[in-house]
């Protein structure tokens, strides 16, 4: 499931993208802070359920709406604001839903489970960390276009769901050196659409210069290690032996033997 949430507050953007990755943690979730991004966002990549913020500077979520269905007939609309008195126009323009601020991931779900239009299920995608890093999805290696859009896929899974910034990651890729930020865009964008077309996109977050992953969307034998599921794990003193920056990771897995 591909989700979008607009609001042109940051708090109130964080606290909705919060409650939503709480109820879904499993959706591919993108946050905008302008309705022109989303706009654009959904004409290049397509969008099952946009949360829109209705009372925003420039464009309100009323019209973001209508310009959104324009584009995409079959996207859910639900409107998440602090006013009761737009639910007339959410009627006119089909919404799946309404929600009244404070936003919380009980509201979320329940608007989620009556979705108007459903939504197909996301494939499984399993890590491997321990060794050599490698990815699967439904049992089968998933290939990247670059070598380093894998690397940047285990630095994340590393980070264990944190957010990084692209100025971090470029320092770990690419040990401090500059001028790699046109190549970092397409490592990116490598990562972003081959989760997507191996249907695994809710694997990864986006925000503002920021990229994570949700854990709970996939499987991983570091997760498992470090929660105490363990049977069935083996742990020979080798984690992502890839990398080098991996190091730190691994001296703190044979610290817990």
């Amino acid at each position: 499931m591909r989700i979008i949430a607009v609001d042109d507050e940051e708090l109130a953007l964080d606290r909705l993208m919060t409650a939503i990755q709480q109820a879904a943690p499993g959706a591919e979730l993108h946050g905008f802070f302008y309705p022109e991004d989303a706009l654009a966002f959904l004409q290049g990549n397509g969008c099952d359920v946009a949360f829109l913020d209705v009372e925003m500077a420039d464009v309100s979520g009323v019209e973001l709406a209508r310009q959104l269905k324009a584009c995409n007939p079959d996207v859910n609309i639900i409107f998440a604001t602090g006013f009761s008195h737009y639910r007339d126009a959410a009627f006119d323009l089909h919404a799946s839903g309404y929600l009244t601020k404070p936003i919380t991931a009980d509201k979320v779900r329940k608007e989620l489970a009556e979705l108007r239009r459903p939504v197909a299920q996301a494939r499984r995608m399993r890590v491997q960390t321990f060794g050599n890093f490698e990815v699967y999805v439904d049992g089968r290696p998933l290939e990247f276009k670059y070598s380093r859009t894998k690397e940047l896929l285990a630095y994340l899974v590393d980070r264990r769901g944190s957010l990084c910034t692209m100025g971090e990651i470029q320092a770990i890729l690419f040990e401090d050196e500059m001028g790699h930020e046109s190549y970092l865009k397409s490592l990116r964008r490598d990562l972003q659409v081959t989760l997507e077309e191996a249907g695994c996109g809710g694997v990864l977050v986006r925000q503002w210069g920021k990229l994570a992953v949700q854990p709970k969307t996939f499987d991983c034998d570091y997760y498992d290690w470090r929660e105490g599921r363990r049977e069935g794990l083996s742990y020979h003193g080798e984690y992502m032996t890839q990398y080098s920056w991996g190091e730190e990771t691994n001296a703190l897995l044979a610290g817990e033997e």
